[in-house]
């Protein structure tokens, strides 16, 4: 078993353990490649349980991996790398999923000769169906397809400009919430016009999903399908339209850009 085959996770909290999960369920890597720390390794049971290995020793786990996933809190980053710096050796290469925490800040903690690249998912992650966002700057093309293909492993994944970074966490990842809110919205209107609310959740959720698949797997623009349910003096358009006055994409547009001038502080 070779370092060039071994992929650690360094931080093997909700995220870092979704990320390790998805990449087992598919089939990505074999279990005894991966390497899981935690400070309480008694917390990666369930990973050891299927073979993977689990350790409190981040060293250990930067010495025997060729790709290192950074799946910290922001705070922590500079006390769990400046022990590591004289251990990393050229050709590895390290994928933050660390908000905002930039290439350049991590470099200074791992020193050069290192590809550091960025990557955001969302939570939905934890079911392999994560929007991820990734920064391949100074990357090599090799590295970048690799990391790319790990994360649509984990959903779909595409390549952005760093400073693109912050947005992505807004649209992506508090999009997550954005995308909940309208379902909870639309769960509501449906109790009210007679459903009860398990089945007004069941059929407001799949309705979405099945509206984002079409965009998907159809790559049409959103108002190509909508024209498809919008018949003349028909219910869907009379919907719409009240929607519109009352301000419902002005108020969407408006919210992400509330956000983004949040994160970018």
């Amino acid at each position: 078993m070779s370092k060039a085959d071994r992929l650690a996770i360094i931080g093997g909290g909700n995220l870092g353990i979704s990320i390790a999960e998805g990449l087992l369920a598919a089939q990505y890597i074999s279990p005894s490649n991966l390497i899981v720390t935690r400070r309480k390794v008694s917390l990666l049971d369930a990973l050891k349980l299927q073979g993977a290995i689990t350790s409190a020793d981040n060293a250990d786990a930067v010495n025997n991996a060729r790709i290192v996933i950074l799946a910290v809190k922001p705070k922590q980053v500079a006390d769990v790398l400046m022990p590591l710096k004289e251990l990393w050796q050229p050709g590895q290469t390290i994928v933050s999923v660390v908000t905002g925490v930039t290439v350049a800040e991590i470099q200074v903690l791992v020193g050069t000769g290192v590809t550091v690249m960025r990557a955001m998912p969302n939570t939905a992650i934890a079911i392999r169906q994560s929007m991820t966002c990734i920064s391949a700057k100074g990357a090599t093309p090799a590295q970048q397809d690799e990391i790319l293909n790990l994360f649509n492993q984990l959903g779909k994944a595409v390549v952005i400009d760093e400073e693109l970074m912050e947005a992505s966490t807004v649209l992506g990842a508090c999009g997550i919430a954005y995308a909940l809110r309208f379902i909870r919205a639309a769960t509501q209107g449906g109790i009210e016009i007679g459903f009860d609310s398990n089945t007004a959740l069941l059929i407001a959720s799949q309705t979405a999903k099945g509206a984002a698949a079409l965009l998907l797997e159809n790559g049409q623009h959103p108002e190509r399908e909508i024209d498809k349910v919008t018949t003349p003096q028909g219910c869907t358009i009379v919907g719409l339209n009240e929607m519109e006055h009352n301000g419902f994409s002005s108020a969407l547009v408006k919210g992400i850009l509330a956000s983004h001038k949040k994160i970018a502080k």
